[in-house]
């Protein structure tokens, strides 16, 4: 009977919407970027406001009361990152960072790639995950890709993990920032089982969907905090096993990263945990903005919050599938899943003509601008998943960049290539609603002939 009550008082998604957005609707915008940023709520803002008029906060590498009392918001911030991802201090570490890319580049340029052991991506990764096998090369590591299927999910990747005769670093994506789909978390396990350690990129899952280290035992997550709730912007967190985190091996060290550091010595102590791995003076004003934030999301509700993004991607999926031209041709192209299983709220297509060649984004991005509509075009710093999606020959491809080079532009690629490149993006989140949608469909319905 408890939980039929908290259910029952729980607060809507129009209403909150009404409560915490209201400038959307002044502004008579349909915010549908969520994969590129949320958006920061009101009382984030009023929160942090109140609590930096308030309080008298100075760098926490010092023991002055206003140096402790930014050293109890970061470390209070980190228990909230730890209880967000379901687990404690007592198994875990959180890296406070610029954003995901700084995370994944702290194990990429720690890891102790070598010649016997192999770095495993999946085609489908954010370019920040791609970087890594610069470092792994450069350390004498084989580099693998686990490809696509018509659906842009992975293919055969348990196979691929099994065959694997020296294992290393598995990174790929809880969920894809280009079609959305939701890649298998089992797969960590079976990596693991396999002598691999794993990165998980969640920089796209965790913003609309529940996600506990317990049940998932990756070595390492990345996340940006304001994909998860608009703000502050410029914080992101690794958050790593202990014994993963002491497996690194960083090669410099900074200020507030040492125990000691000598000149007339040559010589340098790392400071133990994390605290190895938070460059300088971490931003404490920034990370007093995450608790506001990690409340907004406690009060939609995690599972509420992933009900209501499914169910306007599956109306926006079916509303863009319905769309015809005069001749009866399909107006859009969707690239990965045709429904919602296993797929976050962001939808990745193109607007195509009559003939089924496709518009260039520009022009839908451009139409949705004037009509108030946030869309996305490009590729989305995923180049596997959009070659996957457009069916691009990789010896096209690489006869196309080579002769390109420096004067590379993506319209240049498409008349290398022969192919259209980049696509549309739509992404829901919290914000949204049922009219949104709508006016998204409204201005790709208006390139119907």
């Amino acid at each position: 009977m408890l939980s039929v009550a908290r259910a029952e008082t729980q607060i809507s998604f129009e209403a909150l919407r009404a409560r915490e957005f209201r400038r959307l609707d002044v502004q008579n915008l349909a915010y549908l970027d969520y994969a590129g940023s949320a958006l920061y709520s009101d009382s984030q803002l009023r929160a942090h406001h109140a609590l930096l008029s308030e309080g008298v906060f100075g760098n926490p590498h010092s023991d002055s009361g206003p140096s402790r009392a930014s050293t109890e918001i970061i470390d209070t911030a980190r228990r909230r990152v730890l209880q967000f991802l379901d687990v404690d201090e007592s198994t875990h570490d959180v890296c406070f960072t610029a954003n995901t890319s700084a995370a994944i580049k702290l194990v990429a340029e720690s890891y102790p790639f070598g010649g016997d052991s192999t770095l495993l991506l999946s085609a489908d990764n954010h370019n920040s995950v791609n970087g890594i096998r610069e470092y792994a090369r450069r350390g004498g590591a084989r580099v693998r890709y686990i490809p696509l299927d018509d659906e842009l999910r992975l293919l055969d990747a348990e196979a691929i993990i099994e065959s694997e005769s020296n294992p290393g670093l598995l990174a790929f994506p809880a969920q894809s920032n280009f079609s959305g789909v939701r890649h298998p978390l089992a797969l960590v396990a079976k990596a693991k089982s396999r002598g691999f350690d794993v990165l998980l990129d969640l920089a796209a899952y965790v913003p609309s969907r529940a996600f506990s280290l317990r049940r998932c035992p990756a070595d390492f997550v990345a996340m940006s905090f304001y994909k998860l709730f608009g703000y502050p912007t410029g914080i992101g967190a690794l958050v790593a096993r202990r014994e993963a985190l002491a497996r690194l091996r960083r090669p410099w060290f900074a200020g507030g990263t040492v125990l000691f550091a000598s000149v007339a010595a040559d010589t340098h102590r790392l400071r133990p945990r994390h605290e190895a791995f938070e460059d300088g003076t971490p931003d404490f004003l920034g990370i007093a903005g995450l608790d506001a934030g990690f409340d907004l999301l406690a009060e939609a509700g995690m599972d509420r919050l992933s009900a209501h993004v499914s169910e306007l991607t599956g109306l926006l999926i079916e509303q863009l599938r319905s769309l015809r031209h005069r001749n009866g041709a399909p107006l859009v192209t969707i690239y990965g899943p045709a429904n919602t299983i296993d797929r976050g709220g962001t939808v990745a297509f193109n607007v195509c003509d009559r003939d089924g060649v496709p518009l260039s984004y520009t022009l839908v991005e451009t139409r949705a601008r004037q009509a108030g509509v946030s869309l996305r075009g490009g590729c989305f710093c995923n180049p596997g998943a959009s070659e996957s999606a457009f069916a691009l020959d990789p010896t096209r491809i690489a006869t196309c960049l080579a002769d390109l080079g420096a004067i590379f532009t993506p319209e240049r690629f498409a008349a290398c290539s022969g192919t259209a490149v980049g696509a549309v993006r739509a992404s829901v989140g919290l914000a949204n609603n049922r009219e949104d949608i709508q006016r998204a469909v409204d201005v790709v319905a208006s390139f119907c002939v």
